[in-house]
């Protein structure tokens, strides 16, 4: 008998009472330290969507903190379901693909806010941020509060990237996180502005910087380990323009190819230790590598191409079960695996470039590789590639910078009609 699937069309449920002492209590033990600012909160009463920000587990118990005494749904990745999807649906989860257009999920969202009456939160840049700044988001949220007529209020978090990064997240460092909750829509606005006029006010108050928030309050990571896995990240060396020959231990990273180096201090800044500085701002050698790879798009030179491990995401019980091994290809047509499976089928998959505007990476999962999450409205697949070093933060990247290229040139093209 074939393993019984993942029921996506099932009703979201209310959050159950009998979790409700997990709930609080593992916001005194993760959270009660931490703090949390209300801005514009004077009457706010559920239902309302909470658009936050992302970049670790604290993040969810400081949705309980500025929530307290109420309770909301959450829009939860659907791997974060393995082994526990009774907790997962107890807590009012509602399990999401990544980066599919899934109806189904706006239903469950809108059951919540407006049949249940029921706050939701959703975390809009819909994976974890990987060098403490915002990342692209939903572009549909603004239609969303208009539709569900209720107010929307951003969770910026400032110190939970620098507290666990994702491409170190233990130990955890000692850092104090400070939320600011603020209500950016109220519900008489919602009635009268556009959605479009909506989504513009949520991206103008979705942004934030980790590092500079960091400098500018003078916090102290005292950590030995604070830019260990940092070349996860900074991918390609800024000295000599070499990709892929970074590597990182402890409070430094360096270039094996030039032997540039680089020492991060207590303040999050990078200082150059042979040479002159080029970046002391981790956010801006990133930044730099996105220019860099958006000029291979749009000058047609960009092509990534390796064997990788294949899995998939079964269900809930099962986990992830092996495929085989399959040559992944990302490129102007997308994303592209083809290669014959363990079970001897032949396989082919394909996401084109406008289905997918970001990619959702995860650095060594569950200790098993680098992986890629590639889905589609049915399956979920995590994608390992086997030979290349270090390419995920590129593939990120790239695939964000394809989707925009794509859809000026097909702006273009309509004009020119």
């Amino acid at each position: 008998m074939a393993p019984k699937p993942f029921d996506t069309k099932r009703k979201v449920q209310k959050p159950w009472p009998v979790l409700m002492p997990i709930e609080w209590g593992g916001t005194i033990l993760w959270a009660a330290k931490h703090r949390v600012e209300k801005i514009n909160c004077e009457g706010l009463k559920p239902p309302y969507l909470i658009l936050c920000n992302h970049a670790s587990f604290v993040d969810f118990p400081m949705v309980v903190k500025a929530i307290f005494p109420q309770r909301c749904t959450w829009v939860i990745s659907i791997e974060e379901f393995i082994g526990k999807e009774w907790l997962m649906r107890g807590i009012g989860g509602i399990y999401k693909r990544k980066f599919t257009a899934d109806m189904a999920v706006v239903r469950h969202i809108l059951t919540s806010l407006t049949r249940y009456k029921m706050n939701c939160a959703i975390y809009p840049e819909a994976r974890f941020s990987l060098c403490g700044i915002n990342e692209q988001i939903d572009n549909a949220l603004g239609k969303l509060a208009k539709t569900a007529k209720v107010p929307v209020v951003t969770f910026i978090q400032h110190g939970n990237f620098l507290q666990s990064p994702q491409w170190n997240k233990h130990p955890y460092r000692k850092v104090k996180i400070t939320g600011e909750f603020k209500q950016i829509v109220t519900r008489e606005e919602v009635e009268k502005l556009s959605a479009d006029e909506i989504q513009a006010r949520i991206e103008k108050e979705f942004h934030y910087d980790d590092y500079a928030w960091q400098l500018e309050n003078k916090i102290k990571i005292t950590g030995y380990k604070r830019a260990h896995n940092l070349h996860k990240v900074l991918y390609q060396c800024p000295v000599c323009g070499t990709e892929y020959e970074t590597d990182s231990a402890d409070t430094k990273i360096w270039c094996n190819h030039c032997h540039a180096e680089w020492e991060m201090n207590e303040y999050g800044q990078l200082l150059r230790q042979n040479g002159e500085d080029v970046f002391t701002h981790v956010p801006d050698w990133y930044n730099w590598q996105r220019e860099n790879v958006r000029k291979e798009v749009r000058e047609g030179r960009y092509r990534f191409e390796d064997t990788a491990r294949l899995e998939r995401l079964v269900n809930c019980v099962k986990g992830f079960k092996p495929l085989g091994e399959v040559t992944l290809t990302h490129d102007e047509n997308g994303f592209t695996m083809k290669g014959k499976l363990d079970d001897g089928s032949e396989y082919t998959f394909n996401r084109t470039v406008p289905s997918m505007r970001s990619l959702h990476i995860e650095y060594n999962f569950k200790k098993r590789g680098d992986a890629i999450d590639l889905a589609t409205l049915s399956d979920t697949f995590f994608v390992f590639p086997l030979n290349a070093k270090n390419v995920l933060t590129k593939l990120h990247f790239a695939t964000e910078e394809l989707h925009i290229w794509q859809e000026e040139q097909k702006k273009l093209e309509k004009e020119k009609r």
